[in-house]
């Protein structure tokens, strides 16, 4: 999960502020972001029975149904993991297909029982691909970022490169969590620059992968642009609840990437 709260952060006292942070671990599976920074949580309510009420939205009313469900069961799966909450109820507001997720949440009815024919391909596959989307866009913003810093290293010596050598910032951070998030490796010993298996790439592969790893972080975050202006149309209010993107401001394109 991306870790966007600050190192001292404030304890939640209430139970609705307990459930905003609980959500800002929830990743939208396509974007890579918590759906908290992206101002996909329309709502949280809570009552005098500990009874939690959540209502979600989307950029569209058709977005992919798979990709809405993962969101939506995966909100709900924090939310029931609270001490002390009561009932939790997830909504998905203005989806086409809002009526059949929401009966399916409710029913803890699963993936396959929610859309049953329809769901072609098993949640747990979808959730691998997009991890590993997410780890290869991680691994770029690392080692993109110690080219920029060390003008002698190449491309081709980033073979050498390990977890130890990167240095304490957010993007290592995230890119150790999304190598977690995958079961691979996380020792300062082990190499940054691996396949989806945590196997490390030949020295003369590291330019090739790592500009398909490019390839992979610019339509991430162009797609989450993207996705956070349409929410801001369709949704006037929703701007008061995205938190800012670096990537937004300072989004590379591959004419202002290291070259050798």
């Amino acid at each position: 999960m991306a870790a966007h709260a600050p190192a001292r952060e404030k304890r939640a006292t209430t139970l609705e502020e307990r459930a905003r942070q609980a959500l800002a671990g929830v990743l939208d599976p396509e974007l890579d972001e918590p759906i908290t920074d992206l101002g996909f949580v329309r709502s949280v309510e809570t009552d005098g029975d500990h009874r939690l009420t959540v209502h979600l939205r989307l950029p569209t009313s058709f977005c992919a149904p798979n990709f809405a469900y993962l969101m939506a069961s995966d909100a709900k799966d924090v939310l029931t993991a609270l001490p002390g909450v009561g009932p939790v109820t997830v909504l998905l507001d203005d989806h086409h297909d809002s009526d059949l997720i929401n009966r399916g949440l409710a029913a803890d009815a699963g993936y396959r029982g929610t859309f049953g024919a329809e769901a072609d391909n098993d949640l747990e596959e979808l959730r691998l691909i997009f991890r590993r989307k997410a780890h290869a866009a991680a691994m770029e913003r690392a080692l993109t970022a110690l080219l920029r810093q060390d003008a002698s290293l190449t491309e081709e010596r980033l073979h050498g490169i390990v977890l130890g050598d990167l240095p304490s910032t957010e993007a290592t951070r995230a890119l150790l969590q999304r190598r977690e998030a995958l079961g691979l490796g996380t020792s300062p010993s082990d190499p940054v620059m691996v396949d989806d298996h945590g196997l490390p790439y030949q020295a003369g592969e590291i330019p090739l992968r790592l500009r398909f790893a490019r390839s992979v972080r610019l339509s991430i975050d162009g797609n989450a642009h993207f996705c956070r202006a349409l929410l801001r149309t369709r949704y006037p209010d929703a701007a008061q609840d995205q938190s800012p993107r670096q990537e937004d401001s300072t989004l590379i394109t591959p004419e202002k990437e290291h070259t050798p």
